[in-house]
């Protein structure tokens, strides 16, 4: 019904009078004009009536027997809650006082007596014409109310969906110290974390543009690509080659994912960088040293995967060091007055860094006092990484059976890379995910990991490009390695690394065989010292120190052949307990 039809229709009206001939004369007034009416004698009456035929507009007279028509309207009022019943005061009174007790009881208007029909006519058009756009309102508001709930439980149920995907992965590590405070039930900002299989772990941290669910749009994704290749050993590259790809597919023009990647080897003392359109992260060394570690490349969902830049920043970084990334909502974190925190306060609170603070202390205090606990701002999230010989993350989660055969038993692969290829591409998670189909192996899929990236780096780095790993015992030396490592990857024509895989079933469980072999040139491994000694060899070129002794304590056997460019390695698995790890180096 619109608004005109509306507007002419009859009302129902309920008049409230004790006087019989006032009361008949405005009946039949009223009912001339068309419309439906109820009459009282009294106020109790009339609020009964009231409660009983809900009228769209009540005419009553101040002074009744019973209850007055001050009581009434009162009672009448509170019956109509939030429904508007415009109310008319039949009176003869004109004293001022009694008047504004009248409207003080809920009255809206005065209708003298006697009554004039135009005056009469005019004053019930108008308060009905009042009535249907309050209840036009109400509706529109009841409505909205409506589909807010709606969409407040969608959204609920799309977080916890997303919840389900985005988990907190191993961000609750001893060496993990983070704040996000969202905005709203979902946020722009992202942070996930994960162990690597072989250790390690591997950080992500993001920033869509815009808030809330439009914000939170390119969030499942990443998160669905970010734990599902890190828990396969895929390395920080190629995740975020991966995410840059979907989003540049998905993300509507204008919309993209300001973001941060980092890649710590607790091992190996290093962690890598990629900063893509965040503020400033900053190395914090234990000597008390700080590194900037600017943004140096475009934010993700921007560029085409043939121009998207991956390469990581690396640095040496030993136990006691931190590394600390931020999103723009700290910086633009701002006071009642609307300055904001920015670089500067972020470079002022770490000029004031006490050597026995934590820097994220430090930070997420300075943030407080500058704002003085006003929180008006963009989504604010802060992570700080401790580089620690114990990492304190809990590994990979485990979800089979250990008595699970429903996987391939006796099978034979074998994979090789040539070539450009070394320099672009790990072949690691994809072996690791055909040793995975194995069930019984799953339960070991750090180890294999292990074995197969020791093997590989090794290859790699001592065999084909002939890097020494005594470079890396310095600083000097570990930022030479690696520029020297980048370089001879573009002279690796007519190289190759060689994987066969071979896997058995024993009667206790199973037997996995890799051989690894490159093209390098090979090393003396019969005068290796470590393949007689425990002790970690001085100067060695290749499997020296850790890798090599890593690969003895895991394995079941290992083997040289050849120039020492042919290992091969015997990995055995149980049903139950832990696989049997003797070390023995055959010569």
């Amino acid at each position: 019904m619109d608004d005109a039809v509306a507007e002419q229709s009859p009302l129902r009206i309920l008049i409230a009078d004790d006087s019989d001939s006032d009361r008949l004369i405005l009946k039949t007034l009223l009912k001339r004009l068309g419309h439906e009416v109820l009459d009282a004698s009294n106020g109790l009456d009339a609020v009964s009536l009231f409660q009983q035929e809900m009228p769209d507009l009540v005419l009553l007279d101040a002074l009744m027997p019973v209850m007055d028509g001050m009581e009434a309207a009162r009672q009448i009022k509170s019956l109509a809650g939030e429904r508007l019943v415009p109310l008319i005061f039949l009176t003869s009174l004109s004293e001022a006082g009694a008047l504004a007790r009248c409207l003080e009881a809920g009255g809206d208007d005065f209708l003298g007596k006697p009554y004039n029909r135009t005056i009469i006519e005019a004053k019930i058009n108008a308060f009905n014409r009042m009535r249907l756009m309050h209840q036009t309102l109400s509706d529109q508001r009841d409505l909205i109310r409506e589909r807010n709930r709606q969409l407040t439980e969608e959204q609920e149920i799309a977080k916890r969906v997303f919840d389900n995907v985005a988990h907190s992965g191993c961000l609750d590590a001893s060496n993990i110290r983070y704040h996000a405070s969202p905005q709203s039930i979902f946020n722009g900002d992202v942070l996930f974390a994960s162990p690597r299989p072989a250790g390690g772990m591997l950080i992500f941290m993001g920033d869509f543009t815009g808030h809330g669910l439009p914000a939170a749009i390119g969030a499942m994704p990443v998160a669905e690509i970010f734990y599902g290749m890190a828990s396969k050993g895929f390395n920080g590259q190629d995740v975020l080659r991966e995410i840059n790809q979907k989003l540049t597919r998905i993300l509507p023009t204008g919309m993209f994912c300001c973001g941060a990647m980092i890649e710590a080897d607790f091992k190996l003392n290093q962690v890598q960088v990629w900063n893509g359109g965040l503020p400033d992260g900053w190395l914090i060394r234990s000597s008390g040293d700080r590194q900037a570690l600017p943004s140096q490349h475009l934010p993700l969902g921007i560029l085409a995967p043939d121009q998207f830049n991956a390469e990581f920043e690396r640095l040496g970084a030993g136990p006691g060091d931190r590394l600390m990334m931020m999103t723009d909502g700290f910086l633009e974190s701002a006071d009642r007055a609307g300055n904001v925190f920015g670089e500067q306060g972020v470079i002022d609170a770490l000029a004031h860094l006490d050597h026995s603070e934590h820097p994220f202390d430090t930070m997420m205090s300075a943030v407080h006092r500058f704002t003085g606990g006003f929180k008006d701002g963009d989504d604010l999230t802060l992570c700080c990484l401790e580089m620690s010989a114990q990492a304190g993350f809990s590994p990979l989660p485990d979800r089979t059976a250990p008595s699970a055969l429903a996987g391939p038993a006796e099978w034979r692969c074998s994979y090789e890379i040539r070539e450009q290829t070394l320099g672009e591409f790990s072949p690691l998670p994809l072996l690791l995910h055909i040793c995975m189909e194995v069930p019984g192996l799953r339960r070991r899929s750090g180890e294999i990991y292990t074995l197969l990236a020791e093997l590989y780096n090794n290859a790699l780095e001592h065999g084909v490009l002939e890097l020494p790993s005594e470079w890396k015992h310095s600083p000097e030396g570990f930022g030479r390695y690696y520029l020297e490592r980048k370089r001879r990857l573009g002279y690796v024509e007519g190289h190759y690394i060689r994987f066969t895989l071979h896997h058995s079933l024993k009667p206790d469980g199973g037997r996995l065989r890799v051989v690894c072999e490159d093209s390098g040139r090979g090393f003396d491994f019969r005068n290796h010292p470590s393949a007689t000694s425990g002790a970690p060899p001085e100067g060695s070129k290749r499997y020296a120190g850790r890798g090599l002794q890593l690969l003895k304590r895991l394995s079941e056997s290992v083997r040289f052949h050849e120039q020492g460019n042919h290992v091969e390695i015997v990995y055995d698995w149980h049903f139950s307990g832990a696989a049997v790890n003797q070390g023995d180096v055959a010569r």
